[in-house]
């Protein structure tokens, strides 16, 4: 197994972290908030460790589980420390009114992720279209939660894949890193039927096959 860095403390890095450390990898959490850092790697219980924020992450894989608002002062907080690492996007740039995005109308949030990173760092999106609980739970009577996963190297998203496999969860490669848009708005689509169809945040969008 290997160490994942996780940068950020709230829902999603506990989600994220709770399934790798269950799957047998060493989880170091890294937020601006000590605290809330401690206390994460504290619930997570083994092979967890915190990191301090800004400085080189000991994992290869990086977990971006902040905001969208704040992950791009982030990754110029972090600066070349991330130069050559994987990292996963898991970020939407939707604005707290889920009117719109908060991305310039030709971009989207995985490429303005891309442009802020070092320019040796892969990236790949992932894990976006989940819920916190519902991914905390993992696979339901038997059947994996469907991940997501956008990006532009082939050997990043069989890392990530690995990564998503390993956690009891089913990969499902959408294509190049642009297809990280229509994730985006799958997640918009994820709210849209919250609010006036499924009534409820517990459940997931994913691929059933037929025939």
């Amino acid at each position: 197994m290997s160490t994942v860095s996780i940068i950020g403390s709230g829902g999603m890095a506990a989600a994220i972290g709770g399934l790798a450390v269950e799957a047998g990898h060493t989880v170091e959490v890294m937020s601006r908030d000590a605290a809330k850092a401690w206390a994460l790697a504290e619930q997570l219980v083994v092979r967890a460790t915190t990191g301090t924020f800004g400085a080189g992450p000991a994992g290869d894989v990086v977990i971006l589980a902040v905001p969208y608002s704040a992950v791009l002062g982030v990754l110029k907080q972090y600066g070349e420390a991330l130069a050559g690492k994987l990292l996963v996007d898991i970020t939407n740039p939707i604005k707290s009114d889920f009117t719109g995005f908060l991305t310039p109308e030709d971009s989207f949030g995985a490429l303005e992720i891309a442009k802020a990173a070092p320019t040796d760092a892969g990236i790949v999106k992932a894990f976006n279209t989940l819920s916190s609980h519902v991914l905390a739970a993992g696979a339901r009577e038997g059947h994996p939660l469907d991940v997501f996963i956008a990006g532009d190297d082939a050997q990043a998203k069989a890392r990530v894949s690995a990564f998503i496999q390993s956690l009891g969860l089913r990969p499902m490669d959408a294509g190049q890193l642009t297809m990280a848009r229509a994730l985006e708005h799958a997640c918009m689509l994820w709210l849209g039927l919250m609010a006036h169809s499924v009534k409820h945040p517990n459940f997931s969008i994913g691929v059933s096959f037929v025939g």
